[in-house]
C-alpha cells in the first residue's frame, strides 16, 4: 500500500537538549505486526522528523514513547510506551521497544527482539533474534544478545 501512513502535527514538546519532537497521526488505516489496528486520524508518539519512522511497512511510534536524532523505525517495528530511541539507533524487522527501554547510539534491534521495561542498549550493540533484554539489563559496547 503506498502513499503516506502518518503525518507530523502542530503538537510539539521539547526535551532537555533543546530537541523539538512532533506528535504523529495516521492518515490511514493500517494494521501492525501484533494485530493492533491504527486507523486514520489515531494519535500516535513522538518523532524528530519524519526520517524517524518509516512510511512504509507496519513500522509505527506509539503512546508516549520518543524517537530522535537520526534513529529509525522501519519494516514492522514497534516503539510504544514511554521508551526512548535516539541518536544513529536502528529497530527494524518485528523488533518492539517498550516500557521505559532506552535504546540509543550505534544499537541496531531486529529481528523478534524485545527491549523493555527499565533495560538499555547503547554503544554499538546487537540485538537480535528471537530475544528479549528486560528488567535493568544493560546492554553495551559491542556486545551481542541474539537467538
Amino acid at each position: 500500500m503506498g502513499g503516506k501512513k502518518y503525518e507530523l502535527t502542530d503538537e510539539t514538546k521539547t526535551l532537555a537538549d533543546g530537541t523539538v519532537l512532533h506528535c504523529i497521526r495516521a492518515v490511514r488505516d493500517f494494521v501492525l505486526a501484533d494485530g493492533t489496528k491504527v486507523r486514520a486520524g489515531d494519535l500516535g508518539g513522538w518523532v524528530e522528523r519524519e526520517d524517524n519512522l518509516s512510511q512504509d511497512g507496519s513500522a509505527w511510534v506509539g503512546d508516549d514513547a520518543e524517537v530522535c536524532g537520526s534513529a529509525k523505525v522501519e519494516n514492522d517495528a514497534w516503539v510504544g510506551g514511554k521508551a526512548l530511541v535516539c541518536d544513529r539507533a536502528l529497530i527494524y524487522d518485528n523488533a518492539r521497544i517498550y516500557g521505559n527501554a532506552l535504546v540509543c547510539d550505534n544499537v541496531e534491534v531486529y529481528g523478534k527482539a524485545e527491549v523493555y521495561e527499565e533495560a538499555q542498549v547503547f554503544g554499538k550493540a546487537l540485538v537480535y533474534g528471537d530475544v528479549r533484554v528486560c528488567g535493568e539489563a544493560r546492554v553495551h559496547e559491542r556486545a551481542q544478545v541474539f537467538s
